[in-house]
């Protein structure tokens, strides 16, 4: 069974940092894209990263570009998310996905496994 369990998640202050991890299970994905992506309150779950098989191809979004990085270990089959410079509006359930595709996506629906989520919420 394929397992994605995030976690690093919690409450920060304003402009501090937060690293979350994504312990794969079940099967590799070594050679596979993998992602974070974000839901707040009320709102739609939106892409945050993703990252390709080799970790040589990443892209983030707008609002995190520059604060945020991701990366992974294929030897421990595990995907990261550092943020650092954290804002309110950061705050959100944050959650790791994995694609049968080697190639990094942006939309969610070119992923295949996802986890159950780490709350990450922010303090001014």
């Amino acid at each position: 069974q394929v397992q994605l369990v995030e976690s690093g998640g919690g409450l920060v202050q304003a402009g501090g940092s937060l690293r979350l991890s994504c312990a794969a299970s079940g099967r590799t994905f070594s050679n596979n894209a993998m992602g974070w992506f974000r839901q707040a309150p009320g709102k739609e779950r939106e892409f945050v990263a993703a990252i390709s098989w080799s970790g040589g191809s990443t892209h983030y979004s707008d609002s995190v570009k520059g604060r945020f990085t991701i990366s992974r270990d294929n030897a421990k089959n595990t995907l990261y998310l550092q943020m650092n410079s954290l804002k309110p509006e950061d705050t959100a359930v944050y959650y790791c996905a994995a694609s049968l595709s080697p190639r990094t996506a942006l939309v969610g629906t070119r992923y295949d496994y996802w986890g159950q989520g780490t709350q990450v919420t922010v303090s001014s």
